[in-house]
């Protein structure tokens, strides 16, 4: 009887993993500050973050580092036009990672960098509560970030102002070998990682214990 249920909960689980992936769009990030190339190379290989049609009215960031070089990306800002509504953080994310909303410092680093400037929205930010590198997006680790869409607005909007720029995703990194820390902003589409498959179903192995945090 154990073995006949869960022989059905591996299929309905890799059946729900499949229908959700489908939907699911990667974008990788590019260093906007590259204080120190190594690491700048090294956040843009292991952190992404897929885009999911998440219901008629939300979309899921799910970030995942899928690495094995020592870093915790520890912040996450949103820099966006009109589309998004109220935001929230999923928890249970992987197991130790714990964030909460408003990230310090409110803005990402070296957001003059870039152009236009980065200028996180208000309420759209979130970081890794002390301490701050056990706490965030470790390697093997992910989190996901749930914003309901305002009025009006559907995902392929939201896919199409993450291609143009007028939606854009920060994320800052510590927690490197050399100490030091670096900020990224994502860039278009990148190709799927398959380590990032493996995030996904054990995210929605989890689903029954979710609990949502409203801003």
């Amino acid at each position: 009887m154990k073995r006949t249920l869960f022989l059905l909960l591996s299929i309905l689980t890799v059946t729900v993993f499949t229908a959700i992936r489908a939907q699911a769009i990667p974008f990788s990030f590019t260093c906007i500050t590259n204080s120190d190339p190594t690491d700048a190379a090294i956040g843009e290989a292991q952190i992404l973050v897929d885009v999911l049609d998440y219901g008629t009215n939300g979309v899921l960031f799910y970030f995942t580092n899928v690495g094995s070089e020592a870093c915790s990306l520890t912040d996450v800002y949103f820099d966006d036009g009109a589309l998004l509504g109220s935001a929230l953080i999923i928890d249970p994310n992987s197991p130790g990672v714990v964030f909460s909303l408003n990230a310090s410092p409110p803005n990402i680093t070296g957001h003059n960098n870039i152009t236009p400037a980065f200028f996180t929205t208000a309420g759209f930010s979130a970081d890794s509560d002390p301490p701050t590198h056990s706490n965030g997006v470790n390697p093997g680790e992910f989190l996901g970030i749930y914003f309901e869409l305002q009025a009006g607005n559907t995902y392929a909007d939201v896919l199409n102002d993450l291609e143009t720029g007028d939606l854009r995703v920060g994320v800052r990194l510590q927690g490197f070998a050399s100490g030091g820390s670096e900020a990224f902003v994502n860039k278009k589409a990148a190709v799927p990682e398959p380590s990032t498959c493996i995030f996904f179903l054990f995210g929605i192995v989890g689903i029954v214990g979710i609990k949502r945090k409203f801003r």
